[in-house]
């Protein structure tokens, strides 16, 4: 459930800890906003997808409903799509597992539909979950490990259960980081030891993000109405941001971390993935263990008169990315937001890196020693002493690309007891809470801050590990106090999506979603993926790139 938050302009993903929060408010140029044309060729055209399967999850429930399609025909169709793309096709590996019960799901729910029997708001909406999520359907529940491929837990989580009772066919399940991101410190985001690598689908040699990269590539993908994601400190915001789709990470305890893998009792949470905030909003009411109805309190004019605080201090330095937030404000502005500019912040915490490195690592020891005792027999890895040793023993496939150091560093640490746990955790939470997002609205008299989400995606490079770029966005101040966060798509850079962050206090969660709405509506800057193998498939890049004629001459150069 991490995403890779960085400081440095090049560093590695899992230097995650060492967080951006001082960045330069330097003033961009105002380039267009928007791709060149271009023309893919036939093999790239046909893997958009079909006019059924391009609509929003709200767009699906709605036919669902008034029987335009059944839940079954919908059904197939994704199976189709996620063997055709997915599975073959560019090969995104986004999809781990497909439920075998997918379809006898969608037949009962189309006879309960024939019967006058409407189960909730996803009737008959297929909905994937990542692979960190049980389920009591035929699919083991596995981090992507093998050593958990038997975990057959025959169980829902709360937060599947919510959604089968709203009426979701749940369709099967993602590829993800193995173990959420949280095994090495030199990892490969979207890459696991039973689903291989996620390809991002918007150039397939671009970073996915994660750890909830398979989520984030399906939605991209079209490979279903909805999907499920995980974090604990930017897995859904992240590979929401580079799949150019909308992400959300509700207020800490607001879905029930209960039949989730463990990393963070105190950052860990679930939220929806999706290709609009309504759609995101109607499968939270589903998952939030109180069933608030985040839908009906979406509002087109949520932003008038409401006073914003843009965070300077995280805008990075890429110029694009600066350029397309510009942009956004003004966007923002036009819905009658009021701006208000915050360029610095001092986070005030001395070592902060090393302690919220150390919470975690207690917190997961603690979790996942709690979680694997309680496992099916099938399992064999009892704690995490035993796991390290399983995974020593499957280097050839476990550690082919990288190490367990976070599992090494992990085991050595103390119960939660320790005091140097209770004291790291409580000064962590309180700077990015109380002190941080708190203190920053307080200060300023604002009901909501907004930031890049993220760095553009980077190269996927399996030979030095996730390096990105200078990073954009304050996704840890968030994902660290347990406060909500939503990703919004705000435009792409030469195909490769960047999203606008809503960012608010505890159970601000409605309404940092309208917020999110609102510019959404406004602005409509989704972007179909084109499933590049690499952006120099536009012409134009490629030209540029390839460009031989001298400037002065027009002769050719040898």
């Amino acid at each position: 459930m991490l995403a890779a938050y960085k400081m440095k302009p090049v560093t590695r993903a899992a230097s995650w800890l060492a967080l951006s929060f001082a960045l330069s408010a330097c003033q961009p140029p105002s380039p267009d906003l928007s791709d060149s044309a271009f023309s893919a060729d036939a093999a790239k055209v046909s893997y958009a997808p079909s006019a059924l399967l391009d609509k929003t999850l709200p767009e699906l429930a709605l036919d669902l409903r008034e029987g335009r399609v059944t839940s079954e025909a919908l059904t197939q169709a994704y199976i189709d799509r996620i063997r055709r793309v997915d599975s073959a096709g560019p090969r995104l590996q986004a999809v781990l597992t497909l439920n075998p019960e997918a379809l006898a799901q969608a037949r009962a729910l189309d006879k309960a539909l024939a019967d006058g029997d409407i189960r909730g708001p996803l009737h008959g909406v297929p909905i994937l979950l990542k692979d960190n999520i049980e389920t009591q359907d035929s699919m083991a529940t596995t981090a992507g490990a093998l050593a958990l491929k038997e975990n057959m837990t025959g169980r829902d989580a709360p937060l599947t259960e919510g959604l089968r009772e709203a009426g979701a066919v749940i369709l099967g399940k993602t590829n993800l980081s193995q173990w959420a991101n949280f095994r090495s410190r030199n990892s490969n985001s979207g890459w696991s030891a039973l689903g291989g690598q996620t390809r991002n689908p918007h150039s397939l040699d671009r970073n996915p993000c994660g750890s909830s990269s398979g989520s984030g590539a399906a939605m991209a993908a079209s490979l279903a109405s909805g999907a499920v994601g995980t974090e604990t400190n930017g897995s859904i915001i992240c590979p929401s941001n580079v799949n150019g789709i909308v992400g959300f990470k509700p207020t800490v305890g607001l879905v029930a971390q209960d039949g989730i893998i463990p990393i963070s009792k105190t950052q860990d949470t679930a939220g929806p993935m999706t290709k609009t905030v309504r759609g995101a909003a109607l499968m939270l009411a589903a998952m939030d263990n109180k069933a608030a109805d985040y839908a009906a309190g979406l509002d087109t004019a949520s932003l008038a008169g409401t006073r914003v605080g843009v965070l300077r201090f995280a805008q990075g330095s890429s110029p694009h990315i600066q350029a397309r937030f510009n942009a956004a404000l003004e966007t923002l502005k036009g819905e009658g937001a009021v701006l208000v500019e915050i360029d610095s912040f001092d986070l005030g915490v001395e070592n902060y890196g090393a302690k919220s490195l150390s919470v975690l690592e207690y917190e997961f020891k603690d979790g996942l020693n709690s979680y694997l005792a309680n496992t099916p027999e099938a399992v064999k890895t009892r704690n995490l002493s035993q796991l390290i040793a399983f995974n020593v023993q499957e280097k050839d496939v476990e550690l082919a690309l990288f190490d367990q150091s976070l599992f090494d560093s992990s085991d050595a640490r103390g119960p939660l007891t320790d005091e140097s746990y209770i004291a790291a955790r409580d000064e962590i939470v309180e700077a990015t809470g109380k002190r941080g997002i708190d203190r920053l609205m307080q200060a300023h008299n604002v009901s909501v801050l907004v930031a890049p989400s993220g760095p553009l995606a980077p190269r996927f490079d399996p030979v030095n590990g996730d390096v990105w770029p200078d990073w954009a966005g304050a996704g840890y101040l968030a994902a660290v106090a347990g406060y909500p966060h939503l990703t919004v798509p705000m435009g792409t850079v030469r195909h490769i999506p960047i999203g606008l962050s809503f960012i608010g206090s505890a159970h601000q969660d409605a309404a940092i979603l309208s917020y999110g709405y609102d510019y959404e509506q406004a602005s409509q800057l989704r972007a179909a993926p084109q499933y590049l193998t690499t952006v120099e498939d536009d012409p134009k890049i490629y030209d540029a790139l390839s460009n031989k004629v001298m400037p002065k001459t027009g002769a050719v150069k040898n």
